[in-house]
């Protein structure tokens, strides 16, 4: 047997080996190291999305903090550079200094290009006029976005669950009316009030207005002798309540058609599988009409969504861009429910920002002056005729944002889109318009489109039920 009395001994020398070890490796170097260089790569990292959508949950707070950690930066670097004895070391804070001073001055340089550009639209002229009646925008509070609808420099509002804090029915309305009544006053066309309340999962002005279950379930939940009845009431239901508030357009009903397949999970956010009416283009046909019907009996004017279909697109334009390639068979049943419903409703149509490469290969539907003009508003053979108003998905989404939202502004404008929609975050709105006044100046707007353009959002505008339901 051994004898167990050398194993204390054999522990305290490999203890000491191991603390020799840690003395002779540069590990407290190493970590020093670290500790200044990871907030200095993070900093850079968030610089990619300064005054991006991506970060706008940060907005309050983005420039404060990255310029404290800038002046933070900025301090222990000629701190180290000042009492560090080796040279390597002093290198090394100096390169932290220039990079810290580039990371203040380009939070001060954007914030300050930013301000600038607020600034120029708020002064106004005429292009930005011109171009700001095709803009329909959210916003956090109604102070922020009366001078813009009071100078003309809007079309529009959107209503979203951040005007709804605090608010009671009498009170929204009472804001809205301010601001329809400021419009008079200039002698200007009432503003396009819209909300996007589908129903179901999409509830944005809930539970000012009363959550109502999907349309979907309208069909899975009685017979279809009386489906249409049921929806025509859900509409009307639905309308009463948005007239009430002084919403004159909603953003619904969505005639995407049901995917067969399970969801994506790449598809975090468009949930087409949960916000679809039916797989049969003629369930969704009859559904749809029957419910825009019940929405303008109150003066609501509905809005069909998301052409040129949703239903194979597998990925989420809210991040990414997306491609469509449909063949002629699936072309007709994912395009019925839009023709059919706009025509026998008069709804407007959103144009989704994914691509048919067989119809434009380059641009998405929202921005593509092949399809608004050779398609959808055509009058030849195979042509929609569509003379109704057509409106972006948000600008603020990935899949266009990425190639900067004014040049996406200037070619939805080119390509004769009516209405360009900046709702998530209501700061892109000022480059938007920048851009596109800019662009309008320079003739990189066709001029006869845009014209037809101002004058559909002038009559229909003109003919919207802005004052309070007797």
């Amino acid at each position: 047997m051994k004898d167990s009395s050398v194993q204390p001994g054999r522990l305290i020398q490999a203890l000491q080996t191991i603390r020799a070890l840690a003395r002779r490796w540069p590990f407290p170097a190493l970590t020093r190291l670290a500790l200044a260089w990871i907030p200095l790569a993070l900093c850079f990292f968030l610089l990619q999305y300064f005054k991006q959508p991506l970060l706008y949950i940060w907005r309050p707070v983005e420039t404060p903090l990255l310029l404290l950690a800038a002046v933070l930066g900025v301090w222990l670097a000629r701190r180290t550079r000042r009492t560090e004895a080796r040279r390597w070391r002093r290198w090394e804070a100096s390169l932290r200094l220039g990079l810290w001073l580039m990371v203040g001055g380009f939070v001060l340089g954007g914030e300050a290009w930013f301000l600038w550009q607020k600034h120029t639209v708020l002064a106004g002229s005429v292009a930005l006029e011109r171009m700001g009646q095709h803009f329909v925008v959210g916003f956090r509070d109604f102070e922020e976005v009366r001078p813009l609808a009071e100078r003309g420099l809007i079309g529009g509002i959107y209503l979203g669950k951040r005007n709804l804090r605090g608010e009671s029915v009498a009170g929204l309305r009472a804001k809205i009316d301010a601001l329809q009544a400021l419009r008079r006053k200039a002698n200007l066309p009432p503003l396009f009030v819209m909300a996007d309340q589908e129903g179901g999962i999409v509830s944005h002005l809930s539970p000012l207005v009363e959550a109502q279950p999907a349309l979907a379930t309208l069909v899975s939940d009685g017979g279809p002798e009386t489906l249409e009845e049921r929806a025509h009431a859900y509409g009307q239901r639905q309308g009463a309540a948005l007239a009430a508030l002084g919403v004159n357009m909603n953003l619904a009903p969505v005639v995407d058609l049901k995917p067969a397949q399970d969801r994506d999970w790449r598809d975090r956010h468009t949930r087409i599988d949960r916000r679809a009416i039916a797989a049969d283009p003629r369930i969704v046909e009859r559904v749809a009409s029957a419910y825009g019907r019940g929405l303008a009996a109150h003066g609501i004017l509905p809005t069909v969504k998301h052409f040129p279909g949703l239903r194979a697109v597998r990925a989420d334009t809210h991040l990414v861009p997306a491609t469509l390639a449909l063949s002629p068979e699936e072309q007709q049943e994912d395009w019925l429910p839009f023709r059919e419903v706009t025509a026998r409703t008069g709804a407007a149509m959103m144009l989704a920002h994914v691509r048919l490469p067989e119809i434009d290969p380059e641009r998405p539907a929202s921005l593509s002056r092949v399809l608004v003009q050779e398609v959808l508003r055509s009058k030849k053979k195979g042509g929609w005729n569509y003379q109704g108003l057509l409106i972006t998905d948000d600008l603020n989404m990935g899949a266009v944002y990425a190639d900067g939202i004014g040049l996406a502004a200037t070619r939805a404008l080119d390509a004769g889109v009516d209405l360009i929609l900046i709702s998530y975050d209501p700061d892109q709105y000022y480059p938007a318009l920048c851009q596109a006044a800019k662009s309008w100046r320079q003739n990189q707007i066709g001029i006869l489109r845009e014209a037809e353009s101002a004058q559909r959002v002038l009559q229909t505008a003109m003919a919207l039920r802005t004052e309070k339901p007797l």
